[in-house]
């Protein structure tokens, strides 16, 4: 049952903290600058007020406290998670300030966002090493235990899903909404494998990304910037490590490995051919620059998101 009260209370903090922070960031001009080499429908977004991740990572951690109190199902797992997604936050805020400090769509350099994502990822790495959590199972058929090798599996893994939820945040709702889907699914496979402190605090981060949609759907008014996307991606990441369902996350998170997938294709076939594979990467320009309205390739990639994350859902209770 707390579950659902941690999602609710998550989803009403952030429609209610909306308004009020939305008006601070346009009194304050904390304002989105536009890539130069995006998409030219682009243009009319700059000056959309930024860094919303604030409004869905603090009522999510509000919500997970407070359930995991109350069900007394705070331990040091929900601590961990809680840590990362927390830590990861003040990176992407930290880079989302730069930004609008510098009035331009530069923040902190990839070599050092890339070296503070990897430290923080380390903490539940060697938490999970630390505690003989060293084992990957391919889908409950076959299981390695890596041993010494796992950290560096781990920190690739929520390193490489917190960029993935940075790349796909490119158009309005997209990377909240999937964020939201992949968030419910972690949420029912966590209730499976009957891991309910982890259910919580998906499920409080699922509603808050539900009650940002209010504000970030077509046309947005907010983004949420790095502030968001890296923690949003950051946390799936953690959950998987820390719930032991890693390889769960190529399928319910399958949106954000296509997405990430896009961009590696298109760089090494431009740099060994002097080709592009796509019209634009990541995916959802080159949809968008095909002729898609930007409102279909959201809805498209969400009902992707969906068919996969029913999927994986359904995959997991047949093999537990």
């Amino acid at each position: 049952m707390l579950v659902y009260v941690s999602a609710l209370i998550s989803m009403l903090l952030t429609l209610i903290a909306g308004v009020p922070y939305l008006d601070f960031l346009k009194k304050n001009f904390y304002g989105q600058h536009i890539r130069e080499d995006g998409p030219a429908s682009h243009a009319k977004k700059a000056g959309t007020p930024t860094m919303g991740g604030i409004i869905i990572v603090i009522p999510a951690l509000i919500a997970a406290v407070l359930a995991l109190i109350m069900d007394q199902k705070a331990n040091s797992d929900a601590f961990i998670i809680l840590l990362t997604l927390t830590l990861l936050t003040f990176i992407g805020f930290r880079d989302d300030i730069l930004k609008v400090l510098h009035k331009q769509n530069k923040g902190l350099t990839a070599k050092n966002k890339l070296l503070l994502q990897m430290l923080i990822a380390s903490i539940p790495a060697i938490y999970m090493t630390y505690s003989g959590q060293t084992t990957i199972s391919f889908f409950e058929f076959y299981h390695i235990n890596f041993g010494f090798l796992y950290p560096i599996i781990a920190v690739l893994i929520i390193v490489g899903s917190s960029n993935a939820v940075n790349l796909t945040d490119g158009l309005d709702g997209l990377a909240a909404g999937t964020s939201a889907i992949a968030m419910l699914a972690v949420t029912i496979i966590c209730m499976f494998i009957n891991r309910p402190e982890l259910a919580i605090i998906s499920a409080a981060v699922a509603g808050s990304c539900l009650g940002f949609l209010y504000y970030n759907k077509y046309p947005a008014k907010i983004f949420m910037g790095d502030t968001g996307s890296l923690a949003l991606g950051g946390i799936l990441g953690t959950l998987a490590v820390v719930g032991k369902f890693e390889l769960w996350l190529l399928i319910i998170g399958g949106v954000f490995v296509a997405e990430a997938l896009s961009v590696i294709i298109q760089v090494i076939s431009f740099k060994t051919t002097g080709k592009r594979v796509f019209r634009m990467s990541p995916a959802h320009h080159h949809f968008e620059l095909s002729g898609w309205p930007e409102t279909k390739v959201v809805h498209v990639f969400w009902g992707v998101g969906i068919i996969l994350a029913i999927t994986g859902c359904i995959l997991e209770y047949l093999v537990h």
